[in-house]
């Protein structure tokens, strides 16, 4: 029991992890395999499956509806936006659930959290082995399919005083020919 408690004063709360409000990723791209542009895509669920076969099946501007890789970037690396890149092969979030990565206020890393179809938060497989066998329906959720694996923050592209943050308040994901990239805007 902490000194505070004992003598009757409440203990003070512990603090929340510094997570800036603002640092989700807003927006998804791949480099392709052949020209090395990024192409941006349209949704987190397509960005996932992407993602989780880029080891087997390289990502390439002829995948996107209309694109060659004789049509400019979609988007270009920047100081603009910070990039993150994320690990190739990662498992597509299971159906219903959504991953969620919030950069970290001092842009030291990202931190991962599932939200259930309930819209509960989930912060550790502990919480989603918990959570599926709590609820029976989402059973078939494999537990493997639930990755905790972070991106790499890119320190060339973090504002220089990440205190004061950056104009730019948007996020933006990647995927390259070894690895998938998010990038957030500052």
């Amino acid at each position: 029991m902490k000194e505070e408690e004992e003598i009757g004063k409440p203990a003070k709360p512990k603090a929340k992890k510094d997570v800036a409000p603002g640092r989700l990723i807003d927006t998804y791209a791949a480099q392709c395999d052949n020209c090395h542009k990024w192409r941006v895509i349209d949704s987190q669920e397509e960005y996932e499956d992407i993602r989780s076969k880029m080891l087997e099946d390289p990502f390439n501007c002829q995948k996107k509806q209309g694109m060659s890789c004789e049509e400019p970037a979609d988007i270009d690396y920047d100081s603009s936006r910070t990039w993150v890149i994320d690990k190739p092969g990662l498992p597509k979030t299971p159906k219903g659930f959504k991953r969620s990565l919030v950069l970290r206020k001092d842009y030291s890393k990202m931190d991962t959290y599932y939200f259930t179809p309930t819209g509960k938060k989930l912060r550790s497989r502990n919480e989603i082995a918990a959570f599926v066998e709590a609820n029976p329906e989402f059973r078939n959720a494999p537990l493997g399919d639930f990755n905790f694996t972070v991106p790499k923050v890119m320190e060339d592209t973090v504002p220089p005083d990440p205190k004061l943050g950056s104009p730019f308040p948007s996020t933006t994901t990647t995927t390259s020919e070894k690895s998938s990239v998010k990038q957030s805007h500052n």
